[in-house]
């Protein structure tokens, strides 16, 4: 295994990391869940992200009965949360000093730990001031009960402010954001965030490398019965993976097979190992229903090295959506 900063911290994370949506107290049996935890740490992943919105905490709930029974020693790995979707009340929603407090208490219960080394803001909150959540996040880090916090899908204007306002008040800053990153999301990682990862030293953790399966290639030839396109929510999903725009993506996807094939390798590794060729990456957050998955997943660290100049031109024939870098 690999391991990367996360961003100018001093925390070590694992280059491919394990996350626990939509699988966790919702597609999967709790012993596959241990299984996956119990291989991923093996095998040498340190990371396991998580959130109080996961199967509405079960899954918090799912991974802190494993990390009790496993027993392994603390110092040995890392674990996220992320606080925005805690019920249907007001209150109960966003990212006020009262939630963001009672979902860090929450999630420890659930968890069964005395900290959280990673807190994040799963979405910004348009109903709070920045400066109040910035203060809750570091009144949380002085009371021992977080590490690190950072934010999830926020613009880079957003990051920003939340920075500044932490260095105007001698308050902690936000250390890292968990985008979503891959080959057909690029954008925002590429460019808007661009000038953070050498102003801030932004530290990244992305999530959907894979492109909520479409890069998996399973849905190549046809849709299977069996994926989380069918599960009940995920109606958003299903109509991203096979409306009009998924299928130009699936298009996409048989050709970067064939790619894969040249490297001797599958499309889901190429895929993991592209995000993870990008050196502002610091870990890329996987997500599996079987270990035999998982420990393919895995093997992407070492398709990095044979995605030589030509082969990454190779793949940006087939994307065509490279962005165009803003001139400093």
């Amino acid at each position: 295994m690999e391991y990367r900063r996360l961003g100018k911290s001093g925390l070590q994370v694992s280059a491919l990391s394990f996350g626990s949506w939509v699988t966790f107290g919702h597609q999967i049996e709790n012993n596959i869940a241990e299984d996956c935890m119990k291989t991923a740490y093996d095998i040498g992943i340190n990371f396991f992200d998580n959130a109080e919105a996961y199967a509405s905490g079960k899954s918090e709930t799912v991974m802190g009965n494993i990390l009790k029974k496993m027993n392994w020693d603390r110092s040995t790995y890392i674990i996220s949360s992320k606080v925005f979707w805690g019920g249907k009340l007001p209150n109960q929603i966003g990212l006020s000093k009262k939630h963001v407090t009672e979902a860090c208490n929450n999630a420890l219960k659930r968890l069964q730990l005395d900290y959280l080394d990673l807190f994040y803001c799963h979405r910004p909150d348009k109903n709070t001031p920045i400066e109040e959540t910035v203060r809750a996040m570091d009144l949380l880090i002085q009371q021992g009960k977080i590490l690190y916090w950072g934010t999830s899908e926020w613009s880079a204007q957003e990051i920003m402010e939340a920075y500044g306002i932490a260095r105007q008040y001698n308050l902690t800053p936000p250390t890292m954001e968990q985008p979503q990153y891959n080959m057909f999301h690029r954008e925002r990682f590429e460019v808007e965030y661009s000038k953070l990862y050498s102003e801030i030293g932004l530290g990244t953790t992305i999530w959907s490398p894979l492109a909520s399966g479409i890069l998996s290639g399973k849905y190549n030839n046809e849709i299977p019965k069996d994926t989380r396109i069918e599960l009940s929510n995920m109606e958003w999903l299903k109509e991203a993976t096979i409306g009009a725009e998924g299928k130009e993506k699936i298009a996409m996807a048989k050709k970067l097979t064939l790619i894969a094939n040249e490297l001797q390798t599958n499309l889901p590794r190429l895929a993991l190992a592209w995000c993870l060729k990008n050196k502002n990456v610091s870990t890329v957050i996987t997500g599996a229903s079987k270990v035999e998955q998982l420990k393919d997943n895995l093997q992407a660290i070492e398709i990095v090295q044979k995605l030589s100049d030509d082969v990454m031109n190779e793949i940006e024939s087939v994307l065509k959506n490279k962005p165009k870098q803003p001139a400093f």
